[in-house]
């Protein structure tokens, strides 16, 4: 199992971007997907996640009203619209599956989680 994160770069503080996740050679739309964050030496937190049924989400509180996290079924994909980005964002984004959850919840509790991605770096700085 692997994903692929992409969307990242460098942006100035304020600005916005949209980040993806992708699974290679399978679907994880029977999976709640999370979205997580490490910067150089702190601990890998949890931002935000959302249910199999895309109808439960999650938000660290620090990026609540800031980041919306949506799921299309149809392209397989989940994303991560961020805006309002601070220097305190700058982290490399993982995106994680969560297969064991059940439809209606998620949690952005990081040992449920499979990490199989390589992450995209985010950078807000002026």
């Amino acid at each position: 199992l692997q994903v692929v994160e992409s969307g990242g770069g460098l942006v100035q503080p304020g600005g916005s971007l949209r980040l993806s996740c992708a699974p290679a050679g399978f679907t994880f739309v029977d999976s709640a997907i999370g979205w997580f964050r490490q910067a150089p030496e702190k601990e890998r937190e949890g931002v935000s996640c959302i249910s199999v049924d895309g109808f439960t989400t999650n938000y660290l509180d620090s990026v609540k009203g800031r980041f919306t996290i949506s799921r299309d079924k149809d392209k397989n994909t989940v994303d991560l619209q961020m805006d309002s980005l601070t220097p305190e964002d700058t982290a490399v984004y993982y995106c994680a599956i969560d297969y064991r959850q059940r439809p209606d919840f998620c949690s952005l509790a990081r040992g449920r989680y499979l990490f199989r991605g390589q992450g995209t770096q985010v950078t807000v700085s002026s």
